[in-house]
């Protein structure tokens, strides 16, 4: 059953916050056009902006009475072009020597210029005949030689090469650690902030969690950014490790040959819905929304196709943080959402259907649990679904049956509520009171009857760990009435 309700979307929209939104009037334009999460960007936001999207975040949640959560994305391992004196011109079968920045600059020789790199191992790393890939890709080189002061490359595509430029070296194992001193102070001040949700970037395998995961000890939940070829080597061992993964499909069509992208964006997706771990779809979504004020037919198709694949959320980056168009980029999304979750399913796409069996997840109480209230809410053509939760698992792991009708998830931890705002079909609802399970149905019907979900004498089904404080155990299933 499709729910009618216009005002339900089981996408979310994550928005990058920039200085095109910082600003609390835009912010709450962009809440109120659909906004369900910010990311604040490490790599370019001080601990000031961090601390200011905070407090906007909190102050539109307020206002709105619905969370916003927020995701703070640090900057991991990049490797970038140190500080030049001037841009320099590569040609398309020049020599260039790159070594690494603060170590004494490499004599001059003939007719080759050097780079310095903020990565002091390349030499290490790579071998000849390896690929270096420039500014997002846009300038390709190959090793000829490892040298003592660095080493050789040799241009085969040229362009203009300008400081603080990014290095990939795709297919390389790179050694560097993925927490840096900077993400460990970002993380530290992002948690103090109370953020719900940390993103480590340029993630390669399960372990680099494992640091950041001791460091945040259960305040938030963690998102691996895969962006790296190594790290789709190390796919499932990531995942396990993680509360979500992040599509970051700029740094991967670096990375991977471009029409290799689409394919691996659903083999991750699909990975993540049939799980309780939240997927993001990143970059480039609407991207001509930077400067203009309607999408490409091009960049609606994508967004479609993410949600198509599964994916939980879908996040504006540019479009948001320093572009024209911010709330118009917003509202686009939430359109696009809607008119694709309208689409009816067919019978083998019915609630939980794809999913059974693919997961090990589905084969535990909680798992089947899930499976039997996704199944009888189609069964009596229930107009929603409500679970309690406390850690925020039932509610996640009920998303992953992807119902067609909401789930009133309802908690009475703060951090849940705003961790749940991320996650697909998910309609987080807060109880300030004691939790318990009179007092939990009573908001969920309260909630309902307000916002024109069903009728009085509807049935729906409730999902619950029992008990409620012992988090990660389904094990409670209910019908009631409306």
């Amino acid at each position: 059953m499709m729910t009618d309700n216009p005002a339900f979307r089981r996408a979310k929209i994550l928005c990058t916050l920039g200085p095109a939104s910082r600003d609390p009037e835009t912010f709450a334009a962009l809440v109120r056009a659909g906004m369900d999460g910010v990311r604040v960007n490490f790599s370019h936001s001080s601990h000031e902006h961090a601390a200011r999207a905070v407090e906007l975040a909190r102050r539109a949640s307020s206002d709105a009475g619905r969370p916003i959560s927020i995701l703070a994305d640090l900057q991991g391992p990049k490797i970038r072009v140190g500080n030049l004196s001037a841009p320099i011109q590569i040609e398309e079968g020049d020599h260039y020597l790159v070594y690494p920045e603060g170590a004494a600059t490499p004599a001059a020789e003939d007719e080759i210029a050097v780079i310095p790199s903020t990565y002091p191992d390349l030499a290490v790393d790579l071998g000849p005949g390896d690929r270096v890939l420039f500014d997002d890709g846009k300038i390709e080189l190959t090793v000829s030689e490892i040298r003592a002061e660095g080493v050789l490359l040799e241009a085969l595509e040229g362009g203009v090469l300008a400081s603080g430029k990014g290095i990939n070296l795709p297919g390389t194992e790179v050694g560097a650690p993925s927490l840096t001193d900077k993400d460990r102070e970002d993380a530290r001040h992002a948690l103090d902030l109370g953020v719900d949700y940390i993103a480590l970037s340029f993630i390669r395998r399960q372990d680099d969690l494992n640091e950041l995961r001791s460091l945040v000890a259960g305040r938030a939940l963690l998102i691996a950014k895969i962006e790296m070829a190594q790290a789709l080597r190390n796919l499932h061992g990531i995942l396990a490790g993680a509360d979500g993964v992040m599509v970051a499909r700029g740094d991967l069509g670096v990375e991977l040959d471009f029409e290799e992208v689409p394919l691996v964006q659903k083999r991750i997706l699909r990975l993540t819905s049939e799980t309780p771990k939240l997927g993001i779809t990143a970059t480039q979504m609407l991207e001509s929304m930077i400067v203009s004020s309607r999408p490409t037919r091009a960049e609606v198709s994508d967004v479609a196709n993410a949600l198509l694949d599964g994916t939980d959320a879908v996040m504006l980056s540019a479009e948001t943080a320093v572009g024209e168009h911010p709330v118009d980029s917003v509202r686009t999304m939430a359109r696009i959402i809607r008119r694709i979750e309208r689409e009816p399913t067919t019978a083998d796409e019915a609630p939980g259907a794809r999913f059974r069996g693919l997961s090990p997840v589905h084969h535990t109480v909680s798992g089947a649990i899930a499976g039997a209230a996704a199944e009888a809410t189609e069964r009596l053509g229930a107009p929603f679904l409500v679970t309690f939760t406390n850690s925020g698992y039932t509610a996640r792991l009920q998303s992953a049956q992807r119902l067609a009708v909401p789930i009133l998830a309802v908690t009475d931890q703060p951090r849940t509520w705003g961790q749940l705002a991320l996650v697909y079909g998910v309609v987080p609802l807060r109880l300030e009171n004691e939790a318990t399970y009179d007092a939990m149905l009573a908001l969920a019907r309260e909630f309902a009857l307000t916002n024109g979900l069903g009728s009085e004498g509807d049935s729906f089904v409730v999902t619950a760990g029992v008990p409620f404080h012992e988090p990660g155990t389904t094990n409670y299933m209910r019908i009631e009435t409306l």
